[in-house]
């Protein structure tokens, strides 16, 4: 009997295309007005006002040329991505990165079981603060270094990083792009509710945690002396041998700008990128590698790179056919429809199902939120359902499927470059993500109960 091999991703991808391409044949093309919410600044649908289009079904060849479209509408990300991995390649190869991990090692020695729980810790609070993803690729190679010399699989570096971060940001009582749009929409205070969100985050977050760091400790394998000598020899004998430290201080410099330039000063990836593309000149002289060998070290981290880049292109593209159909509104209005005549709790529930089933096609939870939320509320004030259990219900729905959407690109493009299988992914996430759903589902019951 012939085992069943999960697609290749790029398969999957282009599988979800077709079947977008598809979508604008076999369903009726609509669309709502639109008009521009003041408070947000973006276009937002004006309930009720769902009218047939003209049927503009995606042919063959048009289906083609949306996929380097999707690349150019996901540029901005693409482009991230490569002179992240550039940078991050320079820093490598001056020797720093395992001169860094080594020093971080010789320090927690008896206590490395705390690196995975306060890793988990700062990446979910980038998470709550900014919905940090893309950018975590970047640090791909500081990851997958500090867990194999910790002798932890791959699947770790993602768990760790990405998916605390996607937990963070699904429970997050503060989180601009998810809560901080949907709560704008629907006309609530910022951080209304947050002390309950802080109260289901704290469980989520240590579920996610708890468990990762189990499966981290059943496929452990203990790093042979020989390998851990062979890495401090090559931290050691690097072409910036005695210059690491100054390396360091640099990137450590340029994470600190990271942060306060997304936080504070509202940067978008344009910025990042620039902001990579300084700390890869400035450690490959720092660290001895002369002008030639940094472009050298830049060109094999693009290489490197161009797989885990291309994947967000491609599910971008998925988007930009079913909008070329007109057949996303055409989705929104056949799901939302029904959930009038439910039960205000059954209703609420329906809205998480809704939310959930809106993420494949409609990846990003910002976009999401302007797409839905105009329609829910009006719809939750005439069945009796709280504003905020209605943003509640998106923000638990849109935000955890970024832990098994495979048209989230970042997540597509943080696995290729760590090296780990989307199948291999839904086997660990998969169970976590069902749990994390039902603490929310529960809490949007709660909330209704308890009047929040």
């Amino acid at each position: 009997m012939t085992r069943f091999r999960f697609p290749h991703p790029l398969v999957l991808l282009m599988g979800f295309i077709v079947l977008a391409t598809a979508l604008s044949y076999w369903l009726p093309a609509g669309e709502f007005v639109r008009r521009l919410d003041p408070a947000t600044q973006r276009l937002v649908v004006v309930p009720g006002s769902y009218h047939p289009v003209p049927a503009t079904p995606v042919g063959a060849l048009q289906m083609l040329v949306d996929v380097p479209r999707g690349l150019l509408d996901a540029g901005a990300v693409v482009f991230l991505i490569f002179l992240s991995g550039g940078a991050f390649t320079v820093v490598d190869r001056t020797g720093a990165l395992r001169y860094g991990v080594d020093w971080l090692l010789a320090r927690a020695r008896g206590r490395e079981v705390l690196v995975l729980p306060l890793l988990a810790a700062f990446f979910a609070t980038m998470g709550a603060l900014e919905n940090m993803g893309e950018e975590i690729i970047a640090l791909v190679p500081v990851l997958v270094l500090l867990m194999r010399r910790l002798g932890y699989p791959a699947l770790t570096a993602v768990a760790i990083s990405t998916g605390a971060a996607a937990v963070g940001a699904a429970f997050s009582p503060l989180n601009p792009f998810q809560v901080g749009v949907a709560q704008k929409l629907a006309q609530l205070p910022a951080l209304s509710g947050g002390a309950y969100r802080v109260a289901l985050l704290v469980p989520a977050l240590v579920l996610w945690t708890a468990t990762t760091m189990r499966h981290a400790a059943r496929y452990r394998v203990v790093p042979s002396a020989a390998d851990a000598a062979a890495d401090e020899v090559a931290a050691e004998q690097g072409p910036g041998a005695g210059r690491h430290g100054l390396v360091l201080l640099l990137m450590f410099g340029v994470f600190g700008l990271f942060a306060y330039g997304v936080v504070r000063l509202n940067w978008d990836f344009d910025q990042m990128s620039a902001l990579f593309l300084a700390l890869g000149i400035g450690a490959g002289l720092l660290g001895g590698l002369g002008l030639s060998g940094t472009a050298d070290g830049f060109v094999a981290g693009f290489r490197d790179m161009a797989f885990s880049a291309m994947l967000v292109g491609f599910a971008r593209a998925i988007f930009v056919v079913l909008e070329q159909g007109h057949v996303v509104d055409t989705l929104v209005q056949a799901l939302a429809a029904p959930l009038a005549h439910l039960p205000v709790a059954a209703a609420a529930l329906g809205m998480m199902g809704v939310q959930t089933a809106l993420h494949l096609p409609v990846p990003s939870v910002s976009g999401q939120a302007t797409l839905t939320m105009p329609l829910l509320v009006p719809l939750a004030d005439l069945i009796g359902l709280s504003r905020q259990v209605v943003v509640l219900a998106f923000q638990y729905a849109a935000g955890l499927c970024e832990l098994i959407t495979p048209t989230n690109g970042a997540l597509m493009a943080m696995l290729a470059a760590c090296g780990v299988g989307f199948d291999e992914w839904l086997r660990f996430a998969g169970p976590r993500y069902l749990a994390l759903l039902a603490l929310g589902a529960l809490g949007v019951v709660a909330a209704i109960y308890l009047g929040v």
